[in-house]
This record gives C-alpha cells, sequence and structure tokens, in this order.
C-alpha cells in the first residue's frame, strides 16, 4: 500500500487504517512515498535516504485530529455585546443581516434581534472579513445566509436570506454582490 505526502498540513488524508497501525511523517520536503509491510503493518519510506522518520500511533493521531475538530467547532467566529447587564455571546454564522436603527444597529438573529450601540459603518467593517458585505446604506448581510436575489427593473435587486426576510439592494452597493459567490455559471450575470 503506497500513501503520498499531502502538500500541505491541512489537506484530507484518507487511508484505510486498522488498530495498531502507525503513520510516518517526515519533517521537512513534501512528494515522499511510503510504502507498508504486511507483516509488520508498519509504513516505511520508500528511498531509505530520506530525512528521519518520526512514528505515530494511528489510533492517537485520530483521536488528536477528533480533538481537533472539537476545538475547532467550538472556536467559531463569535461576536461579544452587552445586553441587559450581561455579555451575550453569538455565533456569526447565526446573524443573518445587521440593520441601522438610529444609533444602534439591529443584529438580525433568529429567534431574537438584538439592538447594540454602534454605526453601521463601523459594525460593517468589523464584518467584513466574516463574510458580511453592505448591500443598502442601512443594512449589511451575511453572505452565507442569502439564498436567492432577483433584478427589478430599477437596477436594484431584492435578496432574500434564510428565513425569507427580504433586503434592497441598492445600485451604489450591487457590486458587493459578485463576492455573494465564488463560482458563477451560465450565461446570465449580474447586470453592470
Amino acid at each position: 500500500m503506497f500513501v503520498q505526502q499531502a502538500d500541505h498540513a491541512n489537506a484530507d488524508v484518507s487511508a484505510s487504517l486498522a488498530p495498531g497501525d502507525t503513520i510516518c511523517s517526515i519533517k521537512s520536503r513534501s512528494d515522499y512515498t511510503f510504502e507498508s509491510t504486511a507483516e509488520d503493518r508498519f509504513y516505511e519510506p520508500a528511498d531509505m535516504s530520506l530525512l528521519p522518520v518520526t512514528r505515530i500511533d494511528a489510533a492517537n493521531l485520530m483521536r488528536v485530529l477528533r480533538q481537533l475538530e472539537v476545538i475547532a467547532k467550538r472556536q467559531a467566529p463569535r461576536i461579544a455585546f452587552k445586553a441587559k447587564g450581561s455579555i451575550l455571546l453569538l455565533d456569526l454564522a447565526d446573524i443573518l443581516a445587521v440593520q441601522a436603527e438610529g444609533n444602534y444597529v439591529s443584529l438580525q438573529h433568529r429567534p431574537n434581534p438584538y439592538l447594540v450601540h454602534e454605526s453601521l459603518s463601523s459594525m460593517a467593517e468589523k464584518l467584513k472579513p466574516y463574510g458580511f458585505i453592505r448591500i443598502h446604506r442601512s443594512v449589511v448581510v451575511n453572505i452565507s445566509a442569502v439564498e436567492e436575489i432577483q433584478p427589478l427593473p430599477t437596477g436594484e435587486y431584492r435578496l432574500r436570506v434564510r428565513g425569507g426576510k427580504e433586503y434592497l439592494v441598492t445600485r451604489t452597493y450591487k457590486h458587493n454582490l459578485r463576492d455573494l459567490a465564488q463560482l458563477w455559471v451560465g450565461s446570465e450575470r449580474l447586470r453592470g
């Protein structure tokens, strides 16, 4: 059995490992090839002139990977703010949109919206790295919550998010819609 070392640390490595199997890793250069000998169920470099090999028990590696997965899920980006005398923490993925309401912004979170004393411009800048885009002078949306975009005869767009709520995308901000999808397919594109 041959296993190719991943080109980068975050690559998904898929091999059928049995309990007690050992995995080897080399701490430099990529593209090393490993082979397993049936009698000792151990993966060895095909070229023995390679750098020193670190042996890791496969069961321990799988346990550590599961723990890292749990930690990654717990560390999802969150927003913290004061509400009713305490500090609330919300996952950013659960916020559908942020709307301006006077000197406040309303975080459109299901089931309850929350009012935070901050300007929409400031909030938009803070949320931009987390996948939020401005679509109106008073609205910022979470791009992962957008389900549909409808062009309107006025040159504006209607945008629908999870849960059915609709927002107007004004002509000033319609260029931000290109950030909604990593890939556009078909002949229909956003009208410039």
